[in-house]
């Protein structure tokens, strides 16, 4: 991963995307989101054009690109009317493996990921009696010989069905046993089509937007100790390091949806004609699509500074963090600003917005709520004492 970014290659990169996009104009993710079907045949096409792999370095057969030009490229699929919640966690699980794991597990599944034989795309973390106090997970993987035996319960994890892999936090060591709560957590991987039929099952949960979410129960499931990643009980350093990537792809997302919303409802505005003029030409009109625009633009700098600072391998939490908030908050108030401007339209299915507007207001919970990075901004940036 090169420290310094290529605009260049960013716009190149765009280029491709947007081109390869034409061939999924709305009426599919319209289609897909009617049914709540996955979209196959878009992850397909991606993974065969090479995107898959972006993170992966070449030695392993992956382009060997940093976070900047994984996050041009998420942000084109969102700009291009697109979601690529379907495939994104495989960009920035992958960090983990990348950087945690083993050179024989590296060249075990790296190869593989970006050849597109295997998918890595469930991130097993949130649980239902926990929430967002990771330390407090009750799902436990005891070590039995060779073998973790997992038992437990996960919840709203995406893409668990269309994945062969996942990366699974679980408790090894009890939290009554351990001096921090942050201790004793690991992170394995877990091969589903292994682990379906022998103590694994998964429900698909129906959502609002087309997630591909569910929630997966573990019964005795048996990981092979060889699949530990890292060391044992230091999965939640593991974690972090990792979040801070999907921090920054999905802040990525965020702005291609907000650029999606201008673009739609300023086309609108100047050919909506209502009394005798276009809408847009009204202040009423003009004022909430131009500030949202100014709070995209805005958003879109804070996450190209944290992309840099992370493909420097420089600490990059607070940016990552501000970049997901900025973003989120720009592509709401973009989606709420064209909903407006459409009137009754944006809420027809047949106009996108509100296929959209339902997908972006997501990111206002997750992955992290806007909440816990105010939180986390208060006592980590401004040195305030920790409110939770």
């Amino acid at each position: 991963m090169s420290p310094t970014t290529n605009p260049g290659l960013q716009q190149e990169l765009k280029s491709a995307v947007r081109e390869l996009c034409r061939s999924f104009p709305d009426t599919y993710w319209r289609e897909l989101d009617g049914r709540r079907a996955y979209p196959e045949a878009f992850v397909q096409a991606l993974t065969k054009a090479g995107y898959m792999g972006t993170l992966i370095p070449e030695e392993y057969g992956g382009a060997g690109m940093g976070v900047t030009e994984a996050a041009a490229i998420l942000e084109e699929i969102h700009f291009s009317g697109g979601n690529a919640a379907a495939c994104h966690a495989q960009m920035y699980v992958m960090g983990t493996l990348l950087r945690h794991g083993s050179d024989a597990q590296k060249k075990k599944y790296l190869p593989a990921l970006a050849r597109g034989e295997l998918r890595l795309q469930a991130f097993g973390v949130s649980e239902p009696t926990t929430g967002s106090d990771t330390t407090q997970m009750k799902t436990f993987a005891r070590r039995v010989g060779d073998n973790y035996v997992v038992k437990g319960q996960k919840i709203w994890i995406s893409r668990a069905e269309h994945s062969d892999l996942m990366l699974l936090v679980a408790r090894t060591t009890p939290i009554e046993q351990v001096k921090k709560r942050s201790e004793g957590l690991s992170v394995l991987l877990v091969d589903l089509r292994q682990a379906k039929n022998h103590g694994l099952t998964i429900r698909p949960i129906r959502t609002m937007m087309n997630h591909a979410t569910t929630e997966v129960f573990f019964d005795d499931v048996e990981v092979p100790a060889e699949n530990l990643i890292g060391e044992e009980g230091h999965g939640f350093r593991y974690l972090l390091d990792g979040l801070n990537a999907e921090r920054i792809l999905i802040a990525a997302e965020c702005i291609g949806d907000g650029r999606w919303f201008q673009e739609r409802a300023c086309r609108y505005a100047k050919d909506r004609i209502v009394f005798g003029r276009p809408i847009g030409q009204n202040q009423g009109v003009q004022f909430p699509l131009a500030r949202a625009y100014a709070n995209v633009e805005a958003a879109s700098l804070m996450v190209e500074k944290a992309a840099t600072l992370f493909d420097a391998h420089q600490p990059c939490g607070p940016q990552a963090n501000m970049a997901k908030l900025l973003a989120a908050d720009a592509s709401w108030e973009s989606a709420n600003a064209t909903v407006q401007t459409y009137g009754g339209f944006g809420f027809a299915e047949e106009y996108d917005v509100e296929r959209k507007f339902r997908e972006t207001r997501l990111y206002q919970v997750a992955p992290v709520s806007t909440n816990l990075i105010l939180s986390y901004i208060a006592e980590h940036v401004l040195g305030l004492p920790r409110s939770y």
